[in-house]
């Protein structure tokens, strides 16, 4: 399965030049805990999470936001991005398009992705999917022949 696939869009961003109250605005509003943060040409350039506004001092995104950010495309495989959230300990990665933020993956769409599989009781071949399939792709069953089965964590 392909991060395009679980991604959230549309991604809430700010700009470098957001105060620091406009960006903790943003994060209540739309209840997120984090928010890319982007240039003029629209490239992310930082983030800036609860914890930045509450442990950094500063006007704007650009003087607390965290720079160095682990970004990746719409075709990287979910698994890698588990691993990366995993091993490098982060919450959320931004996905892009070339250089344009399209989406985030964050430690949540994971963990609804494992709450959504769905199994062939015929050939026992798993799918990924928010909704039932319609065939399976292995042994051509129609879709009653799927449930749905809960994924133990890092499976």
């Amino acid at each position: 399965m392909k991060v395009k696939e679980i991604m959230t869009t549309p991604v809430i961003d700010a700009h470098v030049d957001t105060t620091t109250s406009g960006v903790a605005e943003l994060l209540a509003t739309h209840h997120i805990s984090a928010v890319p943060i982007t240039d003029d040409n629209g490239t992310v350039v930082g983030l800036v999470s609860e914890y930045d506004l509450l442990a950094k001092s500063g006007q704007s995104a650009r003087d607390i936001m965290s720079p160095g950010v682990i970004s990746v495309t719409e075709d990287t495989d979910v698994e890698d991005v588990r691993v990366l959230l995993v091993d490098r300990r982060i919450r959320r990665v931004p996905v892009m398009a070339g250089p344009q933020l399209v989406g985030i993956v964050s430690r949540s769409d994971l963990i609804g992705l494992m709450a959504l599989e769905w199994v062939c009781q015929v050939c026992g071949e798993p799918i990924h999917a928010e909704a039932q399939p319609d065939r399976c792709p292995r042994c051509g069953e129609p879709r009653d022949a799927f449930v749905q089965q809960a994924q133990p964590p890092g499976d």
